[in-house]
């Protein structure tokens, strides 16, 4: 089994963070290319958590998605990616957001203006990776004088995690990639990829990684996998409610509006099958397989699993590595 396969592995936040090194070790073990931790505020820590997998495994690339621009100041952001990025070359996949409003807001960190405190983020972390000093009063942050004591030979891709039109414009220009949303179904893929390249035509990119993650569920009995992704899928859309581009761009927000008037207590019941098939990966190994595949045709540059059930997921990533990745290869 190719260890280029493009699908990689989720690390739930809810995850107790001392069980991220056998997972990552078992994903790794099972042929999967990629693990993927995540900062969800206040669960394990991203970076933290990041390092526990690079530790434990030992060539699968590990990625950050995201943190959130305004938890760290940009030049501690930059100490910890370095610090990762150069215990782990070449390994290393730092993703860097907005965050979510609810928990900035919590923390009285939210943005005046998201795009600029983005911008000065990555632009701020990039040179102090590359070894540069910088010394800028920013709109959002300043930086007198600073250098980091261990730069990275090396280039470190920087991702962000972002979903509308400006924003993602703005990672096509500025970044090196762009972590897609668990609901990014393929006509949301299509459509982001279109405003990304905009921003990459802009400065002259020509490279540019989605990895895009999934809800996941697989059986041999398809209706099984199916049935099981609905409650984590409605309550997903419950959460990013009826006003949203990634179920915006399958023009299903005005059946989303009248499911939550209905109660987000009985959407899972109520989805349309339709909304399994372009929201989530799940289904027979067949269908997982192909399912992956058009998340592929549409851009995706990786597919990230994130399992839905806690109590199944390592005998599903079994039942995927021997059943689906060989149809990948």
């Amino acid at each position: 089994m190719s260890a280029n396969t493009p699908v990689g592995v989720f690390v739930a936040t809810s995850t107790p963070p001392e069980r991220i090194p056998n997972l990552a070790a078992t994903a790794e073990r099972l042929g999967y290319s990629e693990v993927w931790v995540a900062e969800d505020y206040f669960c394990y820590g991203g970076f933290t958590g990041a390092a526990l997998a690079l530790g434990a495994t030992e060539h699968v690339k590990v990625g950050l998605g995201v943190a959130a621009s305004v938890a760290r100041h940009p030049a501690v952001t930059a100490m910890e990616i370095a610090t990762l990025a150069r215990a782990y070359p070449q390994r290393f996949l730092p993703g860097i957001g907005h965050g979510v409003p609810f928990w900035t807001n919590q923390m009285g960190l939210t943005a005046k203006s998201p795009l600029t405190a983005l911008t000065e983020c990555i632009d701020g972390v990039r040179a102090l990776l590359a070894g540069e000093t910088v010394d800028i009063e920013g709109r959002q942050f300043t930086f007198r004088s600073v250098t980091a004591t261990h730069p990275v030979d090396d280039d470190v891709p920087l991702l962000t995690g972002v979903l509308g039109p400006k924003s993602l414009r703005l990672s096509g220009k500025i970044a090196d990639g762009t972590v897609m949303s668990v609901l990014a179904g393929t006509a949301y893929l299509e459509s982001a990829l279109g405003h990304i390249h905009e921003g990459m035509a802009e400065s002259g990119r020509t490279q540019h990684q989605v990895p895009t993650f999934a809800l996941f569920s697989v059986a041999k009995d398809s209706k099984q996998a199916r049935a099981a992704v609905r409650p984590t899928l409605a309550a997903y859309i419950a959460a990013v409610g009826a006003h949203n581009p990634l179920t915006g761009a399958l023009g299903y927000n005005d059946h989303i509006a009248t499911l939550l008037d209905e109660g987000a207590d009985t959407m899972a019941d109520k989805l349309p099958d339709e909304w399994i098939d372009t929201l989530a990966v799940a289904g027979d190994p067949d269908e997982v397989a192909a399912r992956i595949t058009a998340l592929r045709a549409a851009g995706a540059t990786s597919v990230v699993l994130s399992p839905v059930n806690a109590d199944s997921a390592l005998d599903e990533l079994e039942l995927a590595a021997s059943a689906v990745l060989p149809q990948l290869s």
